[in-house]
């Protein structure tokens, strides 16, 4: 069962709808003792990285949440939002990250007038530049649907698995062992969203 966690911040109803077009068995929780029992979860996030740290914890789902990612080691795949989370910290905010890959989140930064709007909106490539389980099958050329104002970049070059070019290249997915992230929407992305939540539902 893949849990994904509702903390008040996240497009849950389209990642469930697209875990059941694929025939993944999922559900949807604001319980942290229900998600004590997952076997895998998916951290979504739409919105500001401090708001998101606070209602985690204020909802209890921090301790839970560690003890299954680094301890118990189940795959976990934070999107959007929810992968920026995964870092130490985010130019958006004072608070801390979850400190699961070593990184920073940082916002774009463009001069006036080249033509760079931010938030960064709309489809965009991505190119593998480590292997990951999380991304097998997908094609060279393949598209994702991005809306995001900040970027991580991971202080480990293992721990980068594919870049995305916006202004400057950025990290858009990443792994350390048992935790993945996308900057993306794959549940916005048509077949090649479908395709990584695939992989993710087989890890």
């Amino acid at each position: 069962m893949i849990d994904i966690v509702d903390y008040g911040m996240g497009n849950l109803g389209s990642v469930l709808n697209m875990f059941r077009r694929i025939g993944a068995p999922a559900r949807i929780t604001d319980n942290p003792g229900e998600l004590a029992k997952a076997s895998k979860i998916l951290l979504p996030g739409v919105g500001a990285f401090d708001m998101a740290m606070k209602r985690i914890s204020e909802a209890g789902f921090l301790p839970v949440l560690n003890e299954l990612a680094l301890v118990k080691k189940i795959p976990v795949l934070g999107i959007c939002l929810g992968m920026q989370l995964l870092t130490d910290s985010s130019e958006e905010g004072v608070l801390e990250g979850l400190h699961w890959i070593p990184g920073t989140t940082s916002r774009f930064l463009f001069p006036e007038n080249n033509g760079m709007k931010i938030p960064h909106m709309g489809w965009n490539e991505v190119a593998e530049v480590n292997p990951s389980p999380l991304t097998f099958g997908l094609p060279a050329a393949s598209r994702f649907y991005f809306v995001h104002s900040y970027y991580v970049n991971v202080k480990n070059p293992a721990h980068s698995i594919m870049k995305t070019t916006y202004g400057h290249p950025f990290d858009s997915v990443v792994q350390s062992g048992n935790i993945f992230g996308a900057q993306f929407h794959p549940e916005k992305s048509h077949r090649f969203g479908m395709q990584l939540l695939k992989n993710f539902a087989g890890i």
